[in-house]
């Protein structure tokens, strides 16, 4: 057949020139009216699909789990089992190449990557995906500006500055190196004195205090352009056999310096530079610098192929230090000594990646009378992170506002009430708070309201119905969930939180709060779930892989929006997905699909009105 075939979807993408001709000589041409059933549960395939034109349905029952369009293939995972487990139907006329079975099995055996890609589990093509990215992380990652790495700032010093003060400036600035002006050369020469070299500064014989550091500064300065890839600028460093360079621009000002630490930190893993950035800040201005450098931070490991999981939690331990070290610069010791200030929503979870509105709130010992100016302190708590990049929470759930700062006691009255009057916006505060998670202060005081309100909340089935009801609450006329996650239900494109994020950590939040399970993160929360026999092990997997996946759709999205300064919104224009891309979100949509199922039945979720 035809040349016509088209080798640039998945799973085909990754065929050798050889088995692109086994798929031309294997391959034919059928045609399906509308409303045909191509494939029953339960059959024997003999064939894989690859739709030319129209749309195939996937149905479980009455339900629609996926539907497959133009270069999408199915049932891949039947053909391998030796059994459909779905029926497979016509939504319109369908053309579609028919690959037989043969052919498909030979394509397995020589290509590994194939397999794992056609077969649909979903962890297996998440693997294959995985492999690919990895092929390219460290070669992405060399190919990096030197400017995009961390560079240190240039001190200068002049040539007659006596060794004494030198190591002075090495202690206060926490710094090994400086630049030597030599003002006597003309033109004007620059050179460097390292720590390393104060060894022979002591050895010279010469009182410390009285030897110059331009006796010993080394003028020949190895340089490199901020514009210079980091791979470059690592074989500069081997080649002349030195631990920095200095980053100098074409008009020779001085933008910093390189060191090999902070460049190999790059190559695997920068958050412990803004770590130290943190912990150095002495002010907000200190910690806002700190605070853009975690976007780049973002940016960089998602381009290099880090997992989003990993670069989640990264974010989630940068946040929180961040909060921290704020909290501590604006609020007295004593009220940080006798409060647990804490964060909600994804960043409770572990699951924020690009700055989002603020959710936090703050709860104080019962006996412990707080100052005064509480208000005042509570607000400047909030512009300082709104200053880092962080808006404001447009429902106000912040410690600014009075309602999200209690003593324990008051707190755990206001939880009960959310149980006890459950309507929309009392579970939409329960939802938010399930997700507290500590990062200043007691954590205990947060650990006596969540135990309290776990106690309680599984007694009321009616009111757990409710609860769970929000994964099909879109586009309904209360639309009070919508205000939690802010919809724009307006946008043409895909919105990956509404479709995908939010039914799925919803409803493992319900199955959580039902199941008496306090963890806050999604994957953490499955995993008890599973523990406990409430998820099965599969679906738990799935909802992982899945969760996953959509974060890092959403992520990458978000990121293409700041590269063209636009507003963040991690919409997803499914039409500018890579096949494969395509393929997982098919996959993971229909996995969100089966687990509303299930979370129906749970809940009795069909005899609420």
């Amino acid at each position: 057949m035809p040349n016509a075939f088209n080798f640039n979807a998945s799973p085909f993408d990754c065929l050798t020139q050889d088995e692109q001709r086994l798929v031309r000589d294997n391959v034919d041409v059928v045609y399906f009216p509308r409303d045909e059933t191509i494939l029953d549960v339960g059959i024997a395939p003999t064939h894989l699909f690859v739709i030319i034109k129209g749309y195939v349905s996937q149905m479980e029952g009455t339900e629609v789990l996926t539907s497959y369009g133009p270069d999408d293939s199915f049932d891949g995972r039947g053909l391998v089992a030796g059994k459909v487990s779905s029926r497979f139907v016509a939504a319109e006329e369908v053309v579609a190449y028919q690959l037989a079975k043969q052919a498909v099995s030979d394509l397995i055996a020589s290509n590994a990557t194939f397999g794992a890609l056609l077969f649909s589990d979903l962890s297996n093509k998440l693997s294959a995906l995985s492999e690919r990215q990895n092929q390219h992380e460290l070669q992405s990652l060399t190919m990096s500006r030197v400017d995009e790495a961390y560079l240190r700032p240039a001190l200068f010093v002049d040539f007659d500055t006596d060794i004494l003060s030198i190591v002075r400036i090495f202690h206060e600035k926490r710094t090994s190196n400086v630049l030597v002006r030599d003002a006597r050369a003309q033109p004007e020469r620059l050179g460097i004195f390292t720590a390393t070299a104060v060894q022979r500064a002591i050895l010279d014989g010469r009182p410390l205090d009285k030897l110059p550091v331009g006796d010993l500064a080394n003028f020949s300065l190895i340089e490199v352009k901020p514009s210079d890839q980091l791979g470059d600028a690592m074989a500069v460093m081997l080649r002349n056999r030195v631990h920095r360079v200095v980053v100098v621009e074409e008009d020779r000002s001085i933008v910093g310096i390189l060191e090999a630490l902070d460049l190999f930190s790059f190559l695997s893993n920068q958050s412990h530079l803004i770590t130290e950035k943190i912990e150095d800040a002495t002010d907000l201005e200190g910690l806002s610098q700190a605070a853009a450098q975690i976007t780049r931070m973002i940016a960089l490991l998602h381009r290099s192929g880090s997992r989003v999981n990993l670069i989640a939690k990264l974010v989630q331990q940068l946040n929180a230090r961040l909060f921290e070290r704020a909290w501590q610069l604006i609020a007295p010791a004593e009220l940080v000594q006798n409060s647990c200030l804490f964060v909600m929503g994804s960043e409770g979870r572990g699951e924020q990646l690009l700055k989002t509105d603020q959710d936090n709130g703050l709860i104080m010992r019962d006996d412990y009378t707080p100052p005064t100016d509480l208000a005042d302190i509570c607000n400047r708590f909030s512009q300082a992170l709104a200053s880092f990049g962080y808006p404001e929470c447009p429902g106000k759930i912040m410690v600014s506002n009075p309602d999200w700062r209690k003593s324990v006691s008051e707190f755990a009255q206001m939880t009960r009430q959310w149980l006890m009057m459950p309507d929309g916006d009392n579970l939409m505060k329960l939802a938010i708070f399930m997700d507290a998670h500590a990062v200043c202060g007691d954590a205990h005081l947060l650990d006596e309201v969540q135990q309290a309100l776990s106690k309680l909340a599984t007694d009321n089935d009616a009111m757990l119905g409710r609860f769970a009801s929000a994964i099909d609450a879109f586009g309904t006329s209360t639309g009070w969930w919508n205000r939690l996650l802010g919809l724009n239900e307006a946008s043409p494109q895909l919105n990956i939180k509404k479709e995908g994020i939010f039914p799925l950590v919803h409803g493992v939040r319900s199955l959580a709060l039902a199941n008496r399970i306090t963890e806050t993160s999604t994957t953490t929360r499955i995993a008890s779930l599973i523990a406990c026999n409430a998820l099965s092990p599969e679906m738990g997997g799935d909802l992982t892989d899945s969760l996953h996946f959509f974060m890092g759709l959403k992520l990458k999205a978000g990121l293409a929006e700041l590269d063209t300064d636009r507003l963040v919104t991690g919409a997803i224009d499914a039409e500018r997905l890579s096949s494969l891309d395509r393929d997982l979100l098919k996959d993971t949509l229909g996995v969100v699909k089966r687990f509303k199922v299930l979370l129906r039945l749970r809940f009795h979720l069909e005899s609420i009105g």
